[in-house]
C-alpha cells in the first residue's frame, strides 16, 4: 500500500502551518494565484482586490512625490536656505521615509498577526491605508505618535469589525483623528508644517511660523484686492507651493490621481463631483451671508478638501453604494466640510470630520434610497 502524501510544510498538518496566512499573503502578492475560473458561464475580469489597491497607490504617487519636494521647499523658504531642486526633493524624501516605514511596519504587523490568529488570508487593503496615513499628517509628527495612531486605527477600525471590507470608517482618517484629538499641539498651529529636523544649522531653532492658507483665511487674512490669502496667491495654492500635510497641497497632482481613478473605474466620479458641488454651494452661501470674504472656489484649493474628495470620500467600503446615494453622500461631505470651516471657530479644517460623519451615515442614505425606489415601484404596480 502506497504511503499517503505528506502535507506540505505550510499546509494543514504541516509543521509550520501556523505561518500559512503569512506565506500565502506573500505568495499571492508576488504571483497571480491559479484559482481563476477557466470555463463555464461566469463573468471573467482581470481585476481583483490586489490590482484595485495597487491602482489607488499609483494614483497617490504624484501627490506623494510633489509633497516630498514641497517639504524641502517650505523648509528652504522658511529658513532662507540656498537649496536646489534635488536638495529639496531628497530632503523631503528622507523626512517622509520614516513615516512610511512606521506606517507599514506597525499596520502590517497587526494585519498579519490578526490573520494568523483567525486563520484567514491576509488582504491587501492596508496597502492603500499605509500609504495614505503619512500623506495626511504633518511631516514633523513624532514617530511614536504615528505608531500609536496606526495601531489604534487598524485594531479598532478594521480588525474589530472583521478586517478589510468590513470597516465602517476610513482607517486612514481615523488615524488622523486619533492624532488630532489626542495630541492637538502636534497636529495644529503654525509650527508643525515645516521640518527643521536633520538641518544642523537649525538645531537651536525652537519654533517656526508657517501657517497654512486655510489657517490664515480662518483668521481673516484674505486680501480681496490681490486675491491672496496672506502671502499665498490662488496659483500658489493651486500648484501646491504652500505649507500643509504632504499629500494635500498640490491640486494638479491630486487631479492626476483623480483622472486615473475615474478612468480605471476604481473610484466614483459622482462622489468627487458632488463633493465639489456641495463645497462650492456652501462657500457661496457663506459669502452671501457675510461669514467669509474668501471666494467659494478658494475652498477647493485650501486644506485637504480636494484630497479628501478624491482619495478619502470615494473609499468604496465606507461610502454610499447606491448610485443616487453617491450623489447625496458626496454633496453632504463637501457641504459639511465648508460649514465647519466657516462656522466653527475652534476647528478650521472640516474635511476629516465631514467624511467620518458621512461614513457613519452612508448605510442610512443607501437604506433611504432603496426604500424610496421600492415604494415607487410598488405604486406603479398598484396603478397598473
Amino acid at each position: 500500500m502506497a504511503d499517503e502524501k505528506k502535507p506540505g510544510l505550510f499546509e494543514k498538518g504541516g509543521k509550520l502551518y501556523w505561518l500559512h496566512s503569512t506565506i500565502d499573503a506573500f505568495d499571492t502578492f508576488l504571483r497571480v494565484p491559479g484559482t481563476v475560473t477557466a470555463k463555464g458561464a461566469h463573468v471573467r475580469d482581470g481585476i481583483d482586490l490586489k490590482r484595485v489597491m495597487i491602482m489607488v497607490v499609483i494614483a497617490l504617487v504624484p501627490a506623494a512625490l510633489f509633497g516630498m519636494y514641497n517639504v524641502g521647499l517650505q523648509t528652504s523658504l522658511t529658513y532662507g536656505l540656498d537649496w536646489n531642486f534635488w536638495h529639496m526633493f531628497w530632503y523631503g524624501l528622507l523626512r517622509m521615509l520614516p513615516l512610511f516605514v512606521v506606517s507599514y511596519l506597525v499596520g502590517l504587523a497587526i494585519e498579519f498577526g490578526s490573520s494568523q490568529i483567525r486563520g484567514e488570508e491576509v488582504n491587501e487593503g492596508y496597502l492603500v491605508t499605509g500609504f495614505l496615513i503619512p500623506l495626511i499628517v504633518p511631516v514633523d509628527v513624532p514617530l511614536w505618535m504615528l505608531a500609536l495612531a496606526v495601531a489604534f486605527s487598524v485594531i479598532f477600525v478594521k480588525e474589530v469589525f472583521g478586517g478589510t471590507g468590513m470597516n465602517i470608517w476610513n482607517p486612514a482618517l481615523v488615524a488622523r483623528a486619533f492624532l488630532f484629538f489626542s495630541y492637538p499641539s502636534s497636529m495644529s498651529g503654525s509650527s508643525v508644517w515645516v521640518s527643521k529636523t536633520w538641518v544642523p544649522a537649525l538645531k537651536d531653532v525652537d519654533a517656526v511660523s508657517a501657517a497654512t492658507p486655510l489657517a490664515i483665511a480662518h483668521d481673516g487674512g484674505f486680501d480681496a484686492a490681490s486675491g491672496a490669502v496672506g502671502q499665498y496667491s490662488f496659483l500658489d495654492m493651486f500648484y501646491g507651493f504652500i505649507p500643509g500635510s504632504t499629500g494635500e497641497t498640490s491640486v494638479i497632482a491630486i487631479l492626476l490621481g483623480a483622472i486615473l481613478l475615474v478612468w480605471t473605474g476604481v473610484a466614483s466620479w459622482k462622489i468627487m463631483v458632488s463633493s465639489v458641488a456641495g463645497g462650492l454651494l456652501v462657500g457661496w452661501l457663506g459669502q452671501l451671508a457675510g461669514a467669509t470674504a474668501v471666494p467659494c472656489y478658494y475652498q477647493l484649493v485650501m486644506g485637504g478638501f480636494l484630497f479628501g474628495s478624491v482619495f478619502m470620500a470615494t473609499d468604496p467600503v465606507t461610502a454610499a453604494q447606491t448610485e443616487t446615494g453617491k450623489w447625496i453622500y458626496g454633496f453632504l461631505v463637501g457641504a459639511l466640510a465648508v460649514v465647519v470651516r466657516l462656522w466653527n471657530p475652534g476647528y478650521m479644517e472640516g474635511m476629516m470630520l465631514a467624511i467620518l460623519f458621512m461614513n457613519t451615515m452612508a448605510p442610512l442614505i443607501d437604506h433611504c434610497v432603496v426604500t424610496a425606489h421600492v415604494n415607487r415601484r410598488a405604486k406603479k404596480v398598484k396603478t397598473a
